[in-house]
């Protein structure tokens, strides 16, 4: 953008035009329409306003009126419609060049900031010029919905408003990639993320929000990013439940899931006799993890399973026949839920068929 101005070093050579013009009662030509419209490109990259810029015009055009004889003035009205029209197209013009390169910059950045593909150092400078300082922790929110969002839909839309009402500007960034709604804040506002997870819950009409970890640095976004996401993956392997999943709530998943292969061997080894129930492994599957999702008791586990506590409890004597460990024993309740979370992490008993 260029330096601020004032509205009238942008009607050079204005006045004299509706003279030369109001003299033979011509229209103006289609050379000094092109030079109304590059001065407005010119006002536009300066920043103006064009309702000071049109009041500018208009009051130019009443002091050439006061010299005008009155015949010559009859036509000052047409020639000033033109020329506040050519000018005002070309600001527009300007306007929306700006507003379009705005827009590619702030993709830009967004997708640097959210995948750390640009210079760290470089890419904090960037921030600042987006009201956000790097140097500080930083948290993300992810909110996904029935459908896919994307910038300018009325959702996302809704909710910058909602939060920037409510918080004012607070170093906040708010945008859309891949269809999910994201904001990002400092890590010391827990709040706004809080108040975004509720506003994008009701929005999205029952979808998930996902809050990662708070992070230091330029890199911070991007790991608290990660973090969100894989909350949000987890969730759906997993059947979390719940409309907002605390990446610091779910360490212990990306734990038991760091060695595949040994996750792999102990679900095998401790849930694999259940394959040979009758009707697979998966319905006794899903009662241990009703079982232990209900904190081990029986009459909760049943009815969210819709059985009948004698039908939970005839499930569980035959888990422990087949896998010759009690779910109910403290002592093997521990490998016996480890096993039950791998399996849902790895997909099992599904993934290998």
């Amino acid at each position: 953008m260029a330096e601020r101005g004032t509205a009238e070093e942008y009607l050079a050579g204005y006045a004299q035009m509706l003279l030369d013009a109001c003299a033979t009662g011509r229209r103006l030509t289609r050379a000094e329409l092109d030079v109304r419209r590059a001065e407005g490109e010119r006002a536009a990259e300066a920043n103006l306003s064009l309702r000071d810029l049109v009041r500018a015009h208009l009051a130019e055009a009443r002091n050439v009126q006061e010299t005008l004889a009155p015949a010559p003035a009859l036509s000052l009205l047409g020639v000033v419609e033109q020329a506040v029209d050519a000018f005002a197209e070309g600001f527009d013009r300007a306007s929306q060049l700006a507003v379009r390169q705005e827009e590619a910059a702030r993709r830009e950045f967004i997708d640097d900031l959210l995948y750390g593909g640009s210079d760290l150092g470089r890419l904090a400078e960037r921030a600042e010029r987006f009201g956000m300082r790097l140097s500080r922790a930083h948290a993300v929110a992810v909110a996904t919905g029935p459908e896919p969002y994307g910038d300018g839909y009325p959702v996302a839309r809704g909710i910058e408003t909602a939060v920037h009402t409510r918080f004012g500007n607070r170093h906040t960034l708010l945008t859309t990639k891949d269809g999910r709604l994201i904001c990002v804040a400092p890590g010391d506002q827990p709040e706004v993320l809080a108040f975004f997870a509720k506003q994008a819950y009701a929005a999205t009409d029952g979808g998930r929000v996902a809050v990662g970890r708070a992070h230091p640095g330029p890199g911070g976004v991007v790991h608290s990013y990660e973090e969100a996401l894989n909350a949000l993956d987890l969730a759906d392997r997993m059947n979390l439940e719940g409309p907002v999943l605390h990446a610091a709530d779910l360490l212990v998943y990306p734990v038991l899931a760091r060695d595949r292969q040994a996750m792999a061997d102990l679900v095998e080894t401790t849930l694999g006799p259940l394959r040979q129930a009758r009707g697979g492994a998966q319905p006794l599957v899903d009662t241990l993890v009703a079982y232990f999702d209900s904190g081990c008791v029986a009459v909760e586990a049943a009815r969210r399973l819709s059985l009948s506590v004698r039908a939970l409890t005839y499930r569980l004597e035959r888990i422990r026949a087949l896998t010759q460990t009690d779910p109910g024993d403290p002592r093997h309740r521990y490998t016996l839920q480890t096993a039950v979370i791998g399996a849902r992490l790895l997909g099992w008993p599904d993934a290998s068929a």
